[in-house]
């Protein structure tokens, strides 16, 4: 009697796993939903956050997709003016021409001012890693920061440092800041208050734009930097002197969402597009760090000349600017925005982090 009760279990056993087995080959198989995004940003792929855009921030997201098999995205890209123009990705994106890109944040500081923190803060740091975890440690603490984005219908993943300093670049070899009175510099909007004090003329504009200006004698110089001037933007050709001045680095991108897009995309893809660009913006840094220290032999090679600057040279450039960091803080702050409280974060963190400080300022 046991034994048959013990064959009857076996044989039941048997049974249900068999069935399993069969139900498991008889049901579909596992789909893999295609997703499709459109990026976006009115730089060629010559730029250098375009090219790791494309050859690390994209692979390493289908990558991280690819472990689960749930999801994957089917890419459209569209650099270099296909949708929009370098000035114009905000607005692209705000529209829903794009669904993800790079936007150049320095040509929009009355739609996004607190991203504008290290173009207020010239001749503090040269380490674009730390500048780019700071600001994303700025927006994560003040709320207000990422809802600037949110205005116009976007979702801030990260910033980019993509440079490692500002230097000056000019037609005619000049031998110190002091000379540059009188000439007409191009720079992106935001870095021409770091003329002031100068006597120089600012004169706004995109880098895509520079040679051209400098070519034509429409402008004496451009405030860029090495891997711009040395690179495939040639300005060496037409600004072959480089003033080492060492102006700092800055946080000149962003890389956002469509706010549609984004409430559309599932949570297991929004997390993917947020920890992939979280490393992007680290490798961005370093790769900027890495490609200056090249392109400034390539300068050279490509016979540019770099002019050396003095520490007391740099130093009276810094202290003879007004105090555009407090002037900056205290426009937020009369906009209802925590710009007072930003800037002390910002240089706080900076002196934390033993940076080379020339002027504290929000002191």
């Amino acid at each position: 009697m046991f034994r048959n009760k013990t064959m009857t279990k076996v044989s039941f056993s048997v049974l249900a796993a068999a069935a399993v087995t069969v139900i498991g080959l008889s049901s579909p198989a596992h789909a893999t939903k295609t997703i499709e995004l459109t990026a976006i940003d009115g730089y060629p792929t010559k730029a250098s956050w375009v090219n790791r855009f494309q050859k690390f921030y994209i692979p390493n997201i289908d990558k991280a997709l690819a472990k689960t098999g749930n999801y994957k995205i089917k890419w459209n890209q569209a650099w270099g003016g296909q949708i929009v123009k370098p000035k114009h990705v905000l607005e692209g994106l705000q529209k829903g021409l794009g669904d993800i890109g790079v936007v150049t944040t320095v040509f929009h500081p009355d739609k996004v001012p607190m991203q504008g923190v290290a173009y207020n803060t010239p001749f503090v740091s040269t380490d674009g890693g730390l500048i780019s975890k700071t600001v994303d440690d700025m927006a994560n603490k003040f709320p207000k920061m990422k809802g600037a984005w949110k205005k116009y219908n976007q979702h801030y993943l990260t910033n980019l440092v993509v440079l490692d300093t500002y230097n000056m670049f000019t037609r005619k070899k000049i031998s110190s800041p002091s000379d540059l009175k009188g000439l007409k510099i191009a720079g992106a909007g935001a870095n021409l208050k770091w003329l002031k004090g100068l006597g120089a003329v600012g004169v706004g504009g995109s880098l895509v734009g520079y040679y051209n200006k400098l070519k034509t004698g429409v402008v004496d110089g451009a405030i860029v930097w090495v891997e711009a001037a040395a690179g495939k933007f040639k300005l060496v050709q037409v600004a072959p002197y480089m003033l080492d001045a060492r102006m700092g680095a800055v946080n000149s991108k962003a890389i956002t969402v469509n706010s549609k897009t984004w409430a559309k995309l599932p949570a297991e893809v929004q997390k993917v597009l947020q920890d992939e660009g979280i490393k992007y913006r680290v490798h961005m840094a370093g790769f900027a760090m890495k490609k200056a220290a090249k392109m400034k032999k390539v300068f050279v090679k490509k016979k540019g000349t770099i002019v050396p600057v003095s520490e007391d040279a740099r130093m009276a450039w810094a202290k003879g600017m007004p105090s555009v960091g407090k002037q900056w803080a205290a426009s937020l702050d009369k906009k209802g925005l925590p710009g007072t409280a930003a800037l002390k974060f910002y240089m706080d963190a900076m002196r934390a982090g033993n940076q080379p400080i020339l002027r504290h300022w929000d002191k």
